[in-house]
Order: structure tokens, then C-alpha cells, then sequence
């Protein structure tokens, strides 16, 4: 799947899913609390969800925190640039896996040019190149293959996953570059990498905390939604084409124009001009649930 060059436009765009999420699940949190289809093993993750959180605002995020508020963005930028290519191995083996030659040759490209002329992938030369980023692992490339989604796991200190996409935990291991440097810079190279990956979801996580009347469902449903955003490349089936209509748009194009009868003109009622000029651009209602 391809993203943007500006790194914030795919962060934005994540968020605003969260938030579309948010006031979806304001009023059907009680219905999902109910179990998902997707969740048999909800008792379990909860648990591991609630002690990640725990650890996450009394670790992740003072460090986070920290990160971002101290460090220049382009100094951030060139560091999330160096860890996307030294695990950019991984996207372009999944690009062949799922039969997208022509990506994988353009994304072998774009690795070659940024590890030379981009300091090691410090700078993203390519991408003005007409090389774009793309996202591709192996939980994807086992989607493309048949194999189902599984249940939604939590797993600890790593977060939202599912049975599917586990393998491609050993899978972008063995395909990070880092993975064969055995020398002491590795663990502090490791430690930059694990803040560079939460500071890059530090505003997604805000607003999850801010929105999110129950915060686990609100997770796990976001995190499904996205993986089946990036196996099907940014087009994901509509599943319930009838969510909003009765019935399905093209039995309503089969019955054309729908003619609307002349009715009488109603009177104007009678409003209070004080009522009328009104001034609701003040009115606001912010939950906050941690």
C-alpha cells in the first residue's frame, strides 16, 4: 500500500479515524461489550491491555513526551527515516510474496538509493524521486494468501495483534538489518528505535485517550480497521452495502427519478428574534476518559 512523503499526513489521517471511531462507538459501546466474533479471548486480553496501558503512562509516554518536546523535528524525521529502512527489507520480500512485482522493483529501488545517497536512509531521497513508501508485512501477504484473521490478540508490551499477523513478528526480525549488528551500539540503537515508534503515535493515542468512552474497544476495533485498510491497499470491501439505505443503491438507480409532489406553503412561524440570533458557535461537550 502506498503512503505519503509528509510523515504527519498518514498520522492525521490515522487519527481521524480514531476519532470516527470515537463517535461511532459513543453509542454502541454497550453492544460491543458484549463480545465480538473477533475477541474470544477477551477475558485474557484485557488484562494484558490494561497492564500495557499502565505501563505505557508511566514509561512510554514521559518518554515520548520528552522526545518530542526536545528534540528538533527534523532531527525526529531523519531517525523515523533510518528505522523505516533498516526494516524496509521486510516490505519489499512481501511485495514479491503477494505477487506485486512491479512494486517490489520500484521498493528495491527505493531502498538501494536511500541506504547510498540517503546516508544509511537518514534522508529520504527517493520518495522525490517518484519512489514511494509502501507498507506490506507478512501478516498482509498471509491475508492475500487465504489465511483468516484468527482471533484479536493483546500481546504484552507489544499491544494489538492477531493470530495471523504473530508470525510477522520473527518474520520483520530476521529481515531488520539491525538484527545482525552484534556490536554495543546495538542496545541504544534499539532503545531510540522503541521511542521513535511511540512518539510517531503519541497524537493518535491523545485523542484515543480524550474520545474513547471504553478505550479497549475503541483499540482493538481501530486496529482491525486499519490492518483490513492496509491488506486490501487502501480499498477495503464495503461489507454492509445497505448500512445506511434500505436498499442497495443500484435497486434504487433500477426504479429512477423519485417525482415529489407540489405541497401548500406552510406559514412562517411566528420565532423570537432574540431566540433566532443565537450564538451556538461556543457550545461544546468534551469527554475525557483515561
Amino acid at each position: 500500500m502506498k503512503l505519503w512523503s509528509n510523515q504527519q499526513r498518514p498520522l492525521a489521517i490515522f487519527s481521524s479515524l480514531l476519532v470516527s471511531l470515537g463517535v461511532l462507538m459513543g453509542g454502541t459501546d454497550a453492544v460491543l461489550a458484549a463480545g465480538s466474533s473477533d475477541d474470544p479471548i477477551e477475558v485474557i486480553n484485557r488484562p494484558i491491555y490494561h497492564a500495557n496501558d499502565i505501563l505505557d503512562q508511566y514509561v512510554g509516554e514521559p518518554i515520548s513526551r520528552v522526545y518530542i518536546d526536545y528534540t528538533p523535528e527534523m532531527v525526529r524525521s531523519s531517525v523515523s527515516n533510518f528505522f523505516d529502512n533498516v526494516s524496509y527489507l521486510n516490505v519489499i520480500l512481501n511485495d514479491f510474496l503477494q505477487g506485486k512485482g512491479k512494486q517490489g522493483v520500484e521498493d528495491s529501488s527505493r531502498f538501494l538509493i536511500n541506504s547510498t545517497f540517503g546516508a544509511l536512509g537518514l534522508f529520504d531521497i527517493a520518495t522525490p524521486l517518484g519512489l514511494e513508501k509502501h507498507n506490506e508485512d507478512f501478516g498482509q501477504t498471509l491475508a492475500v494468501w487465504g489465511v483468516g484473521q484468527g482471533s484479536y490478540l493483546v500481546l504484552p508490551f507489544l499491544g494489538p495483534n492477531t493470530a495471523r499477523d504473530v508470525p510477522d513478528l520473527g518474520f520483520s526480525t530476521v529481515t531488520n538489518i539491525l538484527f545482525y549488528v552484534s556490536n554495543p551500539v546495538a542496545v541504544p540503537v534499539a532503545v531510540l528505535g522503541f521511542i521513535d515508534k511511540r512518539s510517531r503515535f503519541d497524537q493518535a493515542i491523545q485523542i484515543r485517550n480524550e474520545v474513547a468512552v471504553e478505550p479497549y474497544l475503541f483499540t482493538r476495533e481501530a486496529y482491525l480497521q486499519h490492518r483490513n485498510f492496509l491488506i486490501y491497499d487502501g480499498n477495503p470491501p464495503i461489507e454492509d452495502e445497505d448500512l445506511f439505505l434500505d436498499e442497495p443503491y443500484a435497486e434504487l438507480e433500477k426504479e429512477g427519478p423519485v417525482e415529489i409532489e407540489d405541497t401548500p406553503e406552510q406559514p412562517t412561524p411566528n420565532i423570537d428574534p432574540q431566540a433566532r440570533n443565537t450564538d451556538l458557535g461556543n457550545a461544546s461537550v468534551t469527554v475525557s476518559i483515561r
